[in-house]
């Protein structure tokens, strides 16, 4: 039996298949089908070659909410309020954020929902959870009348102080059952329960703007996987890197908004436990974009503040950096006439030149390939045919343009130094400018573009080793196999630390007995079950908060415990802000549960090559251009190399899916994992 992970990406859809008794390792890809998902999907079973009837488990990470959101195609939603905060959710927070600060154009980007299809009712809690004014049954009925008359595809219920106090907002979701049973209903409380009104109330509209997309999704996905023999239930990933239930993503579509990702990083923290690497950086680059995530003692770091487009997302999420530039980044010229990439993409369709399916414009794919740094001998993605030629007509065609005209190769090798900077750009924003150093970490570099730019990356930062992982093409999909379901729960208890330890005590027992009754409903026996603790905490007079893990005890109040969590906060304080204030009063915010329910992880193939030695895995030698100059370049077949063996840069080396491209200066060595592991070599 197999287990199957599949990441729904921009460009392609990857799919990795893991078979439960041997831990053998199939991986294929297709081009991803934008508004057909769940084709895509299909075609990649049925390109795997592997039975519907033979797979046990299929996990899967979307986009299908991010690009509803940022395309503003998702459902027409009706928002009931509280009386007198109709606008809140268009008022936002009166502030831009940057680059808008500097556009003296900028004009506010609507919300998702309509002011004519906003509705409020009689009713009003107080900041401690407290009803100041009865719910009025007369003014839901009012307000239901007119949602239905808009008519409403969804339905979003924010009144202010439901977090502490859900009693009003269920209220008014039982009446909408009873009018309209059939229409989703999404209560700000269940979906983001804590404070900030205006984070809660767009969390809870994108929600509700998502669900009904996310039910035909998967409704569709789950029957035609049925009609081709597949029984069990599908499985999504969700942005916080684990696993959700079909039923959890179709209540919760906002929580698999940064779906795809996710499985990445997942990955990367099962095989740098394996290989001893407990603080890297993730680098994902695929034909889109680029995400980067840092990861401390095999940790990534966390956040539960996002924008999608323009709007927040308050959603518990791995905290990874976005750039718009990928293999398919279109090349262009500024008004100035100076070089740009991305983050305008080709796609899957046209995709860059070289794919011949209609695409003119130069990509970073073309760039490439004009600089022999891919080669023509595979199909990219096991499917598509590239012509080296149509990449030189697109290069030759922008280079024309220029004011001072370059040769073909100087430009392309102009445009791969852009993308770089680019990306190089956001692993400073993750590392430096929060106070990590680069060199203390471990690049991981993944995607079907990541290897192709990783040892050029770091170079650029000064990161001194670099992993590239088998399979680096279909990572993210295989870390879908890797991942737990995964439930995050949040309680508001703002108050003074020392002050607030009986109300820490009874939210964590709340938490944890709804986290232990969710996972023995899904199946999870006690000894299957992990609990992990966590408190939003900040200085007395601050805005914003750090997340600080805790233990049992210091969760529960024991002798000790609240001198062990001040000390712990002083010092990440410091850590994060070059700064601590040892006698300033610490304030709680949020109390946070993450319940994890522990599924079997496929066994990892070790590493075997076909060929015994290096000579064997030899494919071909060709020109590849380095810093303005073309080298004589051996290229290695990946899967022919021996346990051991030693690559010595310049050197290509070639798998399905990726590309790794080894410059000057550079040797790596295959372990006994499969991993190539790069390190500088000493300068003479």
């Amino acid at each position: 039996m197999y287990i199957v992970g599949i990441d729904v990406g921009g460009t392609f859809t990857d799919l990795t298949a893991v078979d439960a008794a041997t831990g053998r390792v199939v991986v294929t890809k297709v081009p991803s089908r934008p508004r057909h998902e769940a084709a895509a999907v299909l075609a990649g079973l049925e390109a795997l070659g592997i039975a519907s009837a033979d797979v046990r488990r299929l996990v899967h990470g979307t986009t299908v909410g991010t690009n509803a959101v940022l395309e503003r195609r998702g459902a027409r939603v009706a928002l009931l309020t509280t009386a007198g905060f109709r606008d809140l959710i268009e008022i936002g927070r009166t502030k831009r954020n940057i680059p808008a600060l500097f556009i003296p154009t900028f004009t506010r980007p609507k919300p998702v929902v309509e002011r004519k299809d906003r509705f409020e009712v009689t009713e009003r809690l107080g900041p401690d959870g407290a009803v100041l004014v009865p719910l009025d049954p007369a003014s839901i009925e009012r307000a239901l009348d007119a949602a239905l008359a808009a008519p409403a595809e969804a339905l979003a219920v924010c009144l202010l102080h439901a977090y502490l106090n859900p009693a009003h907002e269920h209220a008014v979701a039982d009446a909408v059952k009873g009018r309209a049973p059939g229409l989703p209903v999404s209560c700000s409380a269940d979906v983001v329960a804590e404070y900030r009104e205006f984070e809660r109330f767009s969390t809870t509209v994108l929600n509700a703007y998502l669900q009904p997309l996310m039910e035909g999704y998967l409704t569709s996905l789950e029957e035609r996987l049925l009609a081709t023999g597949y029984v069990h239930g599908v499985l999504t990933v969700a942005s916080s890197g684990g696993m959700m239930t079909t039923d959890t993503a179709r209540r919760l579509p906002i929580k698999t908004i940064f779906s795809g990702p996710a499985g990445g990083v997942s990955q990367a923290c099962f095989v740098g436990a394996a290989g001893g690497i407990r603080d890297f950086i993730t680098y994902d680059m695929g034909g889109t974009s680029t995400d980067v995530c840092l990861v401390r003692d095999l940790q990534p770091l966390m956040t539960a503040d996002a924008m999608v487009g323009a709007f927040p997302v308050k959603v518990s999420q791995i905290d990874m950096h976005t750039v718009g530039a990928g293999g398919g980044s279109i090349a262009w010229l500024d008004v100035d006439g100076s070089l740009a990439v991305g983050p305008r993409s080709a796609g899957a369709s046209p995709g860059p030149a070289a794919y011949g399916l209609g695409g003119t414009e130069p990509a970073v794919t073309d760039a490439n390939l004009v600089l022999g740094r891919i080669g023509t001998r595979r199909r990219l993605g096991g499917s598509i045919a590239i012509d080296v030629e149509r990449a030189r007509t697109a290069v030759a065609a922008l280079a024309a343009r220029m004011e001072r005209p370059l040769g073909v190769e100087a430009l392309a090798e102009g445009i791969v130094t852009i993308a770089v900077a680019r990306m190089t750009s956001a692993i400073r924003e993750i590392s430096i400018q929060r106070g990590h150093d680069p060199r203390d970490f471990t690049l991981i570099a993944f995607g079907g573009a990541g290897p192709m730019h990783a040892l050029a990356m770091a170079d650029e930062i000064g990161i001194p080793r670099v992993l590239v992982p088998r399979h680096p093409g279909n990572f993210s999909a295989l870390g879908l196999l890797a991942a737990d379901i995964k439930h995050d729960d949040v309680r508001t208890r703002v108050g003074l630390l020392r002050e607030r330890l009986p109300a820490l005590r009874d939210a964590f027992a709340e938490m944890e007995t709804a986290a232990r009754l969710q996972l023995e409903r899904e199946g999870f026996a006690p000894e299957q079950q992990k609990l992990l603790r966590s408190l939003d905490l900040r200085y007395r007079g601050q805005a914003f908060e750090l997340n600080l893990p805790v233990g049992r005890g210091a969760a529960g109040g024991e002798p000790g415990a609240l001198q062990e969590i001040e000390v712990n906060f002083h010092r990440h304080h410091r850590e994060i802000y070059g700064h601590s204030n040892p006698q300033a009063a610490i304030e709680l915010v949020n109390a946070r549960l993450t319940a994890y329910g522990l599924v079997p992880k496929p066994a990892a193939e070790r590493h075997t090559a076909s060929g015994a030695t290096l000579e064997g895995a030899l494919v071909e030698r060709r020109p590849v251009w380095f810093g303005g100059q073309a080298h004589d370049c051996p290229v290695w077949d990946r899967d022919r190399l021996p346990e051991g063996a030693q690559v010595r840069g310049p050197a290509i080396v070639e798998e399905f899916g990726a590309t790794t491209v080894v410059p000057p200066g550079w040797r790596g060595t295959l372990d006994g994992h499969g991993n190539l592991r790069f390190e500088r070599e000493a300068r003479a």
